[in-house]
């Protein structure tokens, strides 16, 4: 190809590239809710009386950030949710796929540029003694045999003109944003998820140990059963009730045993170990629920990696509808060509050698029977989905928030009730047992005040452990310690991928 011929097709080629316009209608992100957000959230502890309600953090305090379990203070939880973040195999799928996302893009910009290629070739044949070919060789039985080499150098390239190309790389664009988006809600998810376990284990551990407390204070009244039974004072029905009410208690404590070793090969799976070797030391439930710095209503559109997520799905479908818009205007191929090709290898890179060729195309569709239509209302229609979706996402986040809002506030009324239900079990069993030990009332009475006792304090334990999850619940819901300003911009999320990023893995 002569040097004069590129100094006239490259010129074009980038008078082309630049001056293509864009179709397809500007994206714009749609209104969240019909209605703007309340200035403050419905279930919020502010709005009830404080003996009401729960401890919330004070307006000045700042919003979550980052390691947002660390507002619990406790340091195996900490430590559990550091290894969950650099080995739970949930989170490495989804940032693979944000990986992947990425890769799309730079898939979709090579379409911008030329497509370059050389195909050397050699070829030798032989032809018919009888055809009257020239050719440069006889063989001796007279038949006509030829050689070729060539060495030819092909440019096509089609110009984004009606800016196909371009929605197409904004497209995938978006779609790693929103995959970045969905590796942050996982992220998230697996988080609160261990946050939620990890109490849940405490609280089984918390009535294991109001368990082994009750077997050993029904082990005593067995004995004081059998005491009076064998001085006479009382009669062998006491002894088999307190006897039955003992192996009730071992009875339930074993059965506790089941859930604590779901809970914790749970974590294992959670933090990427193997459940066989996993193991997390008993320790009772004693937290309570900090004190969470809920914000306004208006800032948990920008909080939540899911609402981000959908926002981004919204901008990727009109980038689609602006690909499917092109395919109405004409397409421009241009391609070029140019080389070497000689009979021989001597003379293939001879000035007499060269070929070259110069062309174009322009393709129009006239008549498809409405399918280009019918492409750009289907992607029309998934848009408009993916609006409903979107404000969706954002109804759902609110409710999350007054749904988490609410169980902690009436939880901590309940858990108040609760524990006075307790103390007065407390005294009806001390008060059964003074009778039973004057002879006024009969065993059976103090079996009823222990299970009653018994019954509270479990679902006070029960209570507990639910009010710390749903302090989770509330962390989770207002999104953790994410922020859209941490969301990858188009341009970081277009870097080239590095090596260590597409190492396969074994």
């Amino acid at each position: 190809m002569s040097k004069q011929l590129l100094k006239t097709i490259l010129p074009m080629m980038a008078m082309l590239f630049t001056a293509g316009c864009m179709v397809g209608p500007k994206y714009q992100t749609p209104p969240a809710t019909a209605q703007a957000p309340p200035v403050s959230y419905k279930e919020s502890p502010t709005q009830f009386p404080p003996a009401e309600g729960w401890t919330v953090a004070q307006p000045q305090d700042e919003m979550l950030r980052g390691k947002w379990w660390e507002i619990y203070n406790d340091s195996e939880l900490s430590s559990l949710e550091e290894q969950l973040n650099v080995n739970n195999q949930n989170i490495k799928q989804a940032f693979e796929n944000f990986m992947a996302a990425r890769a799309l893009i730079a898939e979709a910009h090579a379409q911008l540029y030329p497509t370059i290629a050389i195909g050397p070739s050699y070829s030798r044949s032989r032809g018919s003694a009888n055809t009257g070919t020239v050719t440069n060789t006889v063989a001796s039985n007279g038949a006509h045999a030829a050689s070729l080499n060539t060495l030819p150098l092909t440019i096509s390239w089609e110009p984004d003109l009606w800016g196909r190309v371009r929605n197409t790389i904004r497209n995938a664009q978006y779609n790693a944003q929103l995959s970045a988006a969905d590796l942050e809600n996982e992220r998230l998810t697996e988080q609160a998820l261990l946050a939620t376990t990890f109490f849940e284990i405490r609280g089984q551990d918390a009535l294991i140990q109001l368990f082994q407390d009750t077997v050993e204070q029904d082990q005593k009244a067995l004995d004081l059963a059998k005491a009076r039974y064998e001085t006479g004072v009382d009669t062998e029905i006491s002894v088999v009730e307190a006897q039955n009410t003992l192996q009730n208690a071992q009875a339930g404590l074993t059965n506790l045993g089941i859930a604590r070793a779901q809970f914790e090969h749970s974590i294992a799976m959670l933090i990427g170990a193997n459940a066989s070797r996993f193991s997390i030391p008993n320790r009772a439930l004693k937290a309570v629920p900090p004190p969470v710095p809920i914000g306004i209503p208006s800032e948990l559109l920008q909080r939540r990696p899911d609402i981000a997520a959908a926002e981004r799905n919204m901008a990727a479908a009109n980038a689609q509808i602006g690909v499917a818009v092109a395919a109405f205007y004409p397409s421009l191929d241009l391609s070029a060509g140019g080389g070497f090709e000689s009979s021989t290898f001597k003379h293939l890179f001879d000035l007499a050698s060269r070929t070259w060729s110069v062309g174009g195309t322009v393709n129009e569709t006239i008549y498809d029977a409405g399918l280009r239509r019918a492409t750009v209302n289907q992607f029309i229609e998934t848009y408009n989905a993916d609006v409903a979706g979107y404000r969706q996402t954002v109804l759902t986040a609110f409710e999350q928030v007054e749904d988490a809002l609410a169980s902690l506030r009436i939880l901590s009324q309940q858990m108040k009730q609760q524990e006075d239900a307790v103390h007065s079990a407390q005294r009806f069993v001390e008060l059964e047992m003074g009778r039973y030990q004057t002879g006024i009332d009969p065993y059976v009475n103090v079996v009823t005040a222990q299970n009653t006792l018994l019954s509270d304090q479990q679902a006070l334990t029960s209570l507990h452990t639910q009010h710390m999850a749903a302090s989770v619940q509330l962390i989770e819901a207002l999104g953790g310690g994410w922020d859209r300003s941490q969301l990858p911009s188009t341009g970081d999320v277009s870097k080239k991928l590095t090596a260590s990023e597409t190492t396969i893995q074994r």
